[in-house]
């Protein structure tokens, strides 16, 4: 009997020691857990997809962001939505940097939220996008991942000034492309024909610099990213009342005449994949970016990763519980 007891004290006082010493060191591993640094390059403001994949990247706290930078068009106004956006959501602390427009290209340019970037401030100096990237590189060399959900032209630049220096991304995340499925039109089906995707045909020496770039490069083209916000799950996020869905509703709005129109989500499905790589499984391709455009798959050593075909409810499911989890201030 004594030994007994003896025994089961030992036990106890083992599993006291246990709990003191190892759940507090979980606890600090928790609280230290690294996050995934990232750049986002985005051409927001034109279509509303841009919109939803910041939206989605500010509530994800896997994320540091170290900046956001504008790309094509009228770049400037661009940053200004930024910005606002940013302020907006309780974000203000994160970097934005200007990227390249064009000397012929007309104020306001590609913006259907125009009216929103203008309540941006309008005397803000804004770091130059590839100077940006590069500082963030260098300080966080291997660690940095940039997601690029617009027009490459920024990209390029960087390339062309410091190729050795760009190598030294961790990796690039963009949706783009078409490899076995163009853009869909009407209301069923799918197009079987691939399309000369808008952020490739764009700017296409850009991308056809980055397929050679040699950098780890993920790849979300049309085949996987045209899942539709439908609306019930519009009315979800128009009604909830939290900044991050006020901001969203608004540019929406101003997108979409009287506030109806279905977005296709196609950005935010690049931002997911660095969160969830199992939403959307990748699949080792060489790809090769033609002068019209065209992303084709053919014979060579596979150049990126690429989604061929992502979970839609699952995806949807996702983006929903991030841009919902905040408590409403809607009134009843």
């Amino acid at each position: 009997m004594k030994n007994r007891c003896t025994t089961t004290f030992l036990l106890a006082l083992s599993f006291a020691l246990i709990c003191f010493v190892v759940l507090p060191i979980r606890s600090s591993a928790q609280e230290n857990a690294v996050h995934e640094k990232i750049v986002i390059d985005t051409d927001i403001g034109g279509d509303i997809d841009d919109t939803f994949a910041v939206g989605l990247a500010l509530e994800s706290p896997e994320f540091e962001i170290l900046g956001i930078s504008s790309a094509t068009g009228d770049a400037t106004l661009r940053a200004r939505l930024l910005s606002r956006y940013l302020k907006e959501t309780g974000n203000a602390q994160i970097p934005v940097a200007v990227g390249i427009t064009k000397p012929d290209v007309k104020p306001g340019a590609g913006l259907s939220q125009g009216a929103y970037a203008l309540g941006g401030p309008a005397d803000a100096k804004y770091p130059n996008a590839v100077d940006f990237l590069f500082d963030e590189i260098r300080r966080y060399p291997g660690e940095v991942t940039l997601i690029a959900i617009g027009p490459l032209t920024n990209i390029r630049a960087a390339i062309d000034r410091d190729e050795a220096t760009f190598r030294k991304l961790k990796r690039v995340v963009i949706m783009g492309g078409s490899v076995d499925r163009g853009y869909d039109f009407g209301l069923f089906g799918v197009n079987s024909k691939p399309s000369a995707e808008y952020n490739i045909k764009a700017d296409i020496p850009a991308a056809q610099k980055l397929f050679n770039a040699g950098v780890p490069l993920y790849v979300m083209p049309l085949d996987s990213t045209q899942i539709k916000l439908q609306e019930v799950r519009r009315a979800q996020l128009v009604s909830h009342g939290t900044p991050i869905t006020d901001a969203i509703t608004l540019m929406y709005c101003q997108w979409s005449e009287n506030c109806t129109g279905t977005p296709t989500l196609f950005d935010p499905v690049a931002v997911a994949y660095a969160i969830r790589p199992d939403l959307c499984p990748a699949t080792p391709l060489h790809l090769d970016v033609d002068d019209k455009g065209f992303t084709r798959a053919g014979p060579g050593e596979p150049n990126a990763q690429v989604c061929l075909k992502s979970d839609s409810e699952k995806f949807l499911d996702f983006l929903m519980e991030r841009l919902l989890r905040g408590p409403s201030n809607a009134k009843p």
